[in-house]
């Protein structure tokens, strides 16, 4: 008699996106951008989207960033969809979350809960795993409250009002040692991580940094030769991975992959990669690789430079420094722009050294063009 596993399959999140940019804001010019690129993080997710909305607004309010106009008639619109989750493109307060959960009826996640998701099913190594633990547990410990919502069935209860805080306070302190414990053994690991640097072999260095999905862990398998994990979706990888790169004429280099950006990427998550990211802070040249085929790549450049200034690891990015760190502009998937040449011509009177490449090795075989800075032309 042959036996058979049962497969259990858990049912697909059906989302719905919202949108609420401050009225004159950038945000509000580019809202359609950025909820494609919520509906690709919602996909990396592994949930479905079956709608959007969007609600200009000239403030947030407290109970539910949007008006109470705007939240009924969501309610019904999310009804009628069948949305089991709504994604918000904007960061919530606690007390926002908790409300508009209670009144929506269904789950409700802002852009920060998707991005630490994904990061949570991402990471593979040890170093990765503690530095998303660390940053979601800093998320959670002012929505704790949030939580604790089925404490609310025995509301009232006498008894049981006072333990239902005591257990509330004991888990925020559990949280806080997690947290201290986290802090400390990322210490050990950046401290690691350094002594493993100083051991090895004496070679210039390189650390690819840039937005997510634009190619980078493709430049590093296409250069070095060696099988590096891609795919394409957001934050496909999140570990750094260094690789000794032949460059030609006996010349070697380290390549270093290192975690991609976003736009509104949550600070304490990037200060969680500190140890990772410290890899590109150490290197001699930065090769700053934009998705050249994508069509607000320039906001996305303006991302990176933005985030890496904010966590300030002194790499000086930018014009008008002598003391700032060579960065060099990698515009990658050159194989799929209209007019490579006239692309390259455009992109060198802002960044005059800049290289159009494609990761694609096919794409590079036919277009001469796309073959600049595949190897020696990087270096």
């Amino acid at each position: 008699m042959t036996r058979r596993l049962i497969e259990i399959q858990f049912p697909v999140e059906r989302a719905f996106l919202v949108g609420a940019p401050r009225k004159g804001s950038d945000d509000a010019l580019h809202v359609e951008e950025h909820l494609e690129e919520l509906q690709r993080l919602a996909d990396t997710a592994g949930a479905q989207v079956i709608g959007r909305t969007v609600q200009r607004i000239d403030a947030p309010t407290p109970n539910f960033y949007l008006g109470q106009g705007k939240v009924e008639s969501l309610k019904d619109e999310l009804a009628s969809a069948g949305a089991t989750l709504m994604l918000f493109d904007e960061g919530l307060t606690p007390v926002q979350g908790v409300k508009l959960e209670k009144t929506l009826g269904v789950r409700v996640m802002d852009r920060t809960e998707v991005i630490l998701d994904i990061f949570a099913t991402r990471a593979r190594s040890h170093e990765a795993k503690l530095q998303v633990e660390l940053a979601q547990l800093e998320y959670l410990l002012p929505r704790l409250t949030r939580m604790w919502t089925h404490l609310s069935r025995i509301r009232g209860g006498i008894g049981l009002r006072g333990p239902g805080e005591t257990q509330l306070e004991t888990d925020r302190r559990v949280i806080r040692r997690k947290i201290s414990t986290l802090r400390k053994r990322l210490k050990d690991v950046a401290e690691h991580r350094a002594n493993q640097r100083q051991g090895r072999r004496d070679l210039p260095t390189a650390a690819l940094v840039g937005y997510t999905n634009a190619g980078k862990s493709s430049l590093l398998k296409l250069l070095s030769g060696q099988d590096v994990f891609v795919e394409d979706r957001l934050f496909a990888t999140l570990d750094t991975l260094a690789r000794e790169v032949d460059v030609g004429e006996g010349y070697r280099y380290r390549l270093t992959d290192t975690v991609g950006f976003i736009r509104k990427l949550p600070h304490h998550l990037v200060a969680s990669f500190r140890a990772t990211l410290e890899e590109a802070e150490d290197a001699d040249l930065l090769l700053h690789v934009i998705d050249a085929s994508h069509p607000e790549w320039e906001d996305q450049v303006d991302v990176v430079e933005n985030e890496l200034r904010i966590a300030d690891f002194g790499l000086r990015i930018g014009n008008g420094s002598p003391e700032r760190k060579r960065v060099i502009f990698v515009f990658n998937k050159a194989d799929l722009l209209p007019d490579p040449v006239a692309f390259l011509a455009l992109v060198r009177e802002r960044y005059p050294h800049a290289i159009l490449t494609s990761a694609n090795p096919q794409s590079a075989i036919g277009n001469p063009q796309c073959q600049i800075g595949v190897r020696s032309g990087l270096f």
